[in-house]
């Protein structure tokens, strides 16, 4: 098969923690055709989706003692050429957040790849509709009491009820903006004033949940089904046990409790072509649903000693029944000739 990866700069990823990375490695291992590009480098010509599109080769990571050993230069580029979209069998739609005007703009773009040839993960319909915060809420007797609103005394009313507080941005990523609100607190105005920008903007509240502090569980669902987890804990001082702010990754099975959250979501993440999603869950409880480059694999890899990269190309080989013909061809180099 080929597969197009529309990732964020390849020199700027990091081979052992990136989700993205992980797939690109099992893909080659399974003998497949791997290109990358960006969704700057994605146009729209004679009514066709195209982009320049680079061969990459990588140099796997290698696991020793629980962590990874990376190559000095872990991968290769070869000569870029400018492809319809619809010669891939699969695309791959990794950018990282934010979801903003360049990142829909390219979602309208792949808009028009044919699904009768070539399959996007994740449905680029499914990516527009599933804001990473509220679409959790189409879920909400799985969810801790959650409101969204950028009304000031909405939300301190909140507060007061519950006495403790999760405030989040609605376009944010990797705990980034996250604030912890508890009454009393003399800053507590001017956080609610910032986050909205004066009650411009709206924002997620979520009661918050005490066993936080024991972790923030990241469980991988492929085509619904749970395929792994791993929990991150805070540490620090910080409240937020995201990676991205120095969470301490630990090993972790999935609940009984966990499989029903799982079980109960499934059926709509197949409806909206969401079939690579990340949800995080604590205490019992669904707190968000992560669409767009939910990461993770590499740490779940890690501590249970498996290729979870390797189970997604399985999957993805036994529901691909595009064959496509297409082969690169020189006369492709420029699609405006």
């Amino acid at each position: 098969m080929k597969l197009a990866f529309i990732i964020d700069p390849i020199e700027l990823l990091d081979p052992g923690h990136d989700t993205s990375v992980a797939l690109m490695e099992a893909a080659q291992l399974k003998g497949h055709h791997i290109l990358i590009t960006q969704i700057e480098q994605l146009t729209i010509v004679r009514g066709k989706a195209y982009a320049l599109l680079t061969p990459v080769k990588l140099t796997p990571v290698k696991l020793v003692d629980k962590h990874y050993v990376i190559a000095q230069q872990w991968y290769e580029l070869d000569t870029p050429q400018w492809l319809p979209l619809e010669e891939m069998d699969i695309v791959w739609m990794r950018k990282d957040p934010p979801v903003d005007t360049a990142y829909l703009y390219a979602t309208y773009i792949l808009d028009l790849v044919d699904p009768g040839k070539t399959k996007i993960l994740n449905r680029p319909d499914g990516l527009r509709n599933a804001n990473e915060k509220i679409y959790a809420l189409q879920f909400s007797s799985l969810m801790p009491e959650t409101i969204v609103t950028q009304d000031h005394r909405v939300i301190s009313d909140f507060v007061k009820t519950h006495g403790e507080a999760i405030l989040k941005p609605l376009n944010g990523k990797g705990g980034e903006g996250i604030l912890y609100l508890c009454e009393g607190d003399r800053n507590i105005n001017s956080l609610i004033e910032i986050s909205t920008k004066k009650n411009k903007e709206p924002v997620m509240i979520q009661a918050y949940l005490p066993a936080a502090v024991e972790g923030d569980k990241r469980i991988i669902i492929l085509n619904g089904e749970p395929i792994g987890a791993i929990n991150r804990v805070p540490h620090g001082g910080e409240f937020r046990g995201n990676m991205a702010v120095g969470g301490k990754v630990t090993k972790i099975e999935i609940t009984e409790r966990e499989y029903e959250i799982c079980s109960q979501m499934s059926a709509k993440f197949r409806e909206d072509g969401l079939y690579f999603v990340g949800i995080d869950v604590i205490g019992g409880y669904l707190t968000e649903v992560n669409v767009t480059s939910p990461t993770g694999v590499r740490e779940i890899d890690r501590f249970n000693n498996t290729l979870l990269g390797l189970k997604v190309m399985e999957w993805l080989e036994d529901s691909q029944d595009i064959k496509n013909a297409c082969t690169f061809s020189t006369d492709l180099a420029n699609p405006y000739l």
